[in-house]
């Protein structure tokens, strides 16, 4: 465990590809185009979030060509890309990614999206809609194929990462070596990936997924593993479940990587709790009964086993207005899927409920709202408070010689 300092804890925000507006359930209110999202990157910029995450789908913009025109039109904001293994070739992906690093002078994160529904998955011709298990063995291939690549693709630094450091230097000299690659899904012949991503030793990969096998193949390939918001003894149970499976890597393989945890979330934030609640509810006051009886229909009969926490989640709350604890509602996962539980109240509070997950080892958070243009400046004025109370904490614990909160 290493201790926390300020800049360690990132913050994110959702770039609406599929549609924005102040409700859900609804045909979206908004035309969202290239300039309409410019305009939500650069609010996300100006209200103190690092970057954004771009979504994929089949209701999505291409995340590759939005995240690189958002990051021309900003200064500091980094696109978190979907990369989406089997959609495109391992060595392609490495040079597109590194390209992008390169253009936006590192500012490049990458998503790596597995799956998402079955038919997104026929959809786009993946032969493993149907197959999830499979396809995270064929994940696993291609993240370690296209950062193999990386690292090779910077010479005699990548050299010297591949051989532990160890690199004579009678050899710093040589030119990248290729990679020569022969696995279940894919293969290579004197693979190689040009330019070389300007982060060092590669981008980072943010990934997700709350089965047994998405845990597995979190610990041998991610650099944050993202999971979907939910009670902070939940959270602390899908951190050890991950760490179980790094330290049996560790043990059987030699492998020390070190991961850091992320949550997505929604946010609602206003001057007073009581505007957040209401400002809450407006966002699925025009949700009709047939919406909520579609949606229900389709969470139930999904088959990731994150989604299903979420409904696991909505139900124990349900009895007592979606309330899950004190700033904390599921009151939009009844018609929104994945990441919908919200974070609601003053800055203040939502800046302590953060910090109760920052406690258990959360370091980046991705948070969303309605409508996203708006609520990103509104929700901005959590991030200082946040800062200044997680520095004041710092120095309290400090001060009394306790341990500072804590990441992987």
């Amino acid at each position: 465990m290493a201790d926390y300092q300020s800049e360690d804890i990132e913050f994110g925000w959702y770039m609406p590809t599929r549609g924005d507006g102040p409700y859900i359930g609804v045909e979206s209110e908004r035309v969202v185009d290239t300039a309409y999202m410019i305009r939500v990157a650069q609010a996300v910029e100006e209200a103190g979030y690092t970057f954004g995450l771009i979504p994929t789908g089949g209701t999505c913009a291409d995340a590759w060509i939005m995240g690189a025109t958002l990051a021309a039109h900003t200064r500091v904001f980094k696109p978190l890309i979907a990369m989406r293994p089997g959609l495109i070739a391992p060595a392609l992906a490495a040079r597109m990614g590194a390209t992008l690093d390169e253009v936006t002078g590192g500012r490049a994160l990458f998503n790596i999206v597995t799956g998402s529904s079955p038919d997104d998955m026929r959809s786009m011709g993946d032969p493993l809609a149907d197959d999830k298990e499979a396809r995270y063995e064929r994940t696993l291939e291609y993240i370690r194929i296209v950062r193999e690549l990386w690292i090779r693709s910077h010479g005699a630094e990548g050299r010297r990462l591949l051989a532990g450091g160890n690199l004579a230097a009678g050899n710093a000299e040589q030119a990248a070596p290729t990679l020569d690659y022969q696995g279940k899904y894919f293969s290579l012949e004197g693979g190689k990936s040009y330019p070389p991503p300007v982060q060092r030793p590669h981008p980072p990969f943010y990934f997700g997924g709350s089965s047994a096998a998405a845990q597995r193949t979190a610990a041998a390939i991610a650099d944050v593993y993202l999971m979907w918001a939910e009670p902070v003894d939940w959270i602390r149970e899908q951190i050890a479940e991950v760490e179980r499976h790094r330290e049996e890597l560790r043990r059987t393989e030699g492998t020390e990587r070190r991961i850091r945890y992320g949550l997505r979330a929604q946010v609602v934030i206003r001057d007073t709790e009581e505007e957040a609640w209401a400002a809450a509810w407006r966002i699925i006051s025009k949700v009709d009964r047939r919406a909520l009886e579609a949606s229900e229909l389709q969470f139930a009969s999904s088959p990731s086993v994150g989604q299903q926490r979420q409904n696991q989640v909505r139900e124990l709350a349900k009895a007592n207005d979606y309330i899950i604890g004190p700033n904390f509602w599921a009151g939009l996962s009844a018609i929104r899927g994945g990441g919908a539980m919200a974070f609601v109240g003053t800055p203040d509070q939502v800046a302590d409920r953060l910090l109760e997950y920052v406690d258990i080892g959360i370091s980046s958070f991705i948070l969303s709202g309605y409508p996203n243009l708006e609520e990103a400046t509104i929700s901005g004025r959590l991030i200082p408070v946040f800062r200044r109370k997680f520095a004041e904490r710092l120095a309290n614990q400090r001060g009394s010689g306790q341990a500072s909160p804590a990441a992987t």
